[in-house]
């Protein structure tokens, strides 16, 4: 079984990927407008897969929510192995993609980019998430670590920015390069952090455009 997903074309020979997964209860649709809004030049083969779950009170899903930080076990390790073995086979090898989402969509990011035995993605991009505790799973923060842009609304009600902040810290802890933003916002998407993020994906996407083509 493969993951339901929307294809966004590059305008020539990809020179990367950019993937996005949505958040709680909505669709492949919901972040696809994002991919012409971070790459307007469509130099990246972009997709937006949807989450194998269907749930109350309906949409897509990507594991069942019990405490915030605490994915179901179940459901995330499900979702985590089948969104690997897409990601793997993407047409663009994951040292060239950058893997990013909103809300359950940045938890899984962090998960698929960070995970113990995964390779290495170009980088990350986390909005409205947080770094997951599961029993079983376990991340690798040994250096190098791709690059990752954090965003996260100061008032958000569904996910704190707590735990933006604590991703931040973590993974420059780690040695890893974080941009990060706070907006004065609830749970969404601050449009005036797009130009910065098309920057940074810019930047991104020239560290690794040699990457994979080395080998």
């Amino acid at each position: 079984m493969s993951l339901e997903h929307l294809v966004r074309p590059p305008a020539g020979e990809p020179e990367g990927a950019l993937v996005l997964f949505h958040g709680r209860g909505t669709s492949e649709h919901d972040l696809y407008p994002l991919l012409d809004a971070l790459d307007p030049d469509r130099r990246l083969y972009g997709a937006t897969p949807r989450g194998p779950l269907v749930l109350p009170p309906g949409g897509a899903h990507w594991y069942i929510v019990r405490d915030v930080g605490y994915p179901d076990r179940e459901t995330f390790t499900a979702s985590y192995e089948l969104a690997a073995r897409w990601l793997d086979e993407l047409p663009v090898p994951i040292e060239q993609t950058v893997i990013g989402g909103f809300s359950q969509g940045a938890v899984m990011s962090w998960a698929l980019g960070l995970g113990k035995g995964r390779p290495r993605p170009a980088g990350i991009l986390a909005l409205s998430g947080f770094i997951p505790t599961v029993e079983g799973f376990e991340l690798d923060l040994s250096p190098p670590l791709p690059p990752a842009a954090i965003g996260h609304g100061t008032y958000d009600p569904i996910i704190s920015v707590e735990w933006g902040r604590k991703a931040k810290q973590l993974l420059e802890e780690a040695g890893a390069e974080v941009l990060y933003r706070e907006s004065p916002m609830a749970h969404s998407v601050d449009p005036a952090f797009i130009p910065e993020l098309q920057s940074w994906l810019s930047g991104v996407r020239s560290s690794a455009s040699g990457v994979g083509s080395q080998s």
